[in-house]
């Protein structure tokens, strides 16, 4: 089996898998989509919020904004973060302050909501790790790949990350995983 780059930069990235299966460029690919622990808001407390949004509303949007990850970090680690806005005008991601200069917004253009004259917005927002497998808001890429048009064993892949981590630091914890299942299915194996 081999692996061949053919672009890559911050967000994406192209390659070639050949001398493989379907099953295996499968596994790839879910395990890339499902199980990849990301950061993302999973509580939020209000402490004002006199805008229109009800705040579970609120809170569920914040849900989705991608949050770097540092792969150092484990699921008993968890960040804050600050929200504090006044109207009138757009709140934007990036009016979420983090109280860890790793961990922070992916895209600092992402609106939250609109404020009018006299309307406040102040809250603090919890993130944790998990993987898209339990909820989506952990999903750190698009993937997909095709058979290539050279042979049967070859497939072209296309990855576009959320800008949690970058496609090459996604794929290196994908190939972790894969080889980790595999050690656990052989371990099975020998048990019976």
């Amino acid at each position: 089996m081999k692996i061949d780059i053919t672009k890559c930069d911050e967000l994406e990235m192209d390659f070639r898998l050949t001398e493989a299966t379907v099953a295996f460029a499968n596994a790839m690919r879910r395990i890339a989509l499902s199980e990849i622990p990301t950061f993302a808001i999973e509580d939020v407390t209000f402490y004002e919020n006199t805008s229109a949004f009800f705040d579970e509303y609120l809170a569920n949007r914040l849900a989705l904004v991608p949050l770097t990850t540092d792969p150092k970090y484990t699921e008993k680690d968890e960040i804050s973060f600050m929200l504090e806005g006044q109207g009138p005008g757009t709140i934007y991601s990036e009016s979420l302050k983090s109280t860890d200069k790793k961990i922070d917004v992916a895209n600092e253009k992402i609106p939250l909501l609109k404020l009018t004259e006299g309307q406040t917005i102040r809250l603090e927002a919890k993130a944790k790790l998990g993987a898209a497998k339990k909820h989506a808001k952990h999903q750190a890429c698009l993937i997909t790949y095709k058979y290539s048009d050279d042979k049967k064993d070859t497939f072209d892949f296309h990855m576009e990350s959320f800008g949690q981590l970058t496609p090459k630091q996604i794929m290196k914890k994908t190939l972790e995983l894969l080889e980790l299942k595999c050690d656990e299915l052989e371990a099975g194996l020998k048990e019976s």
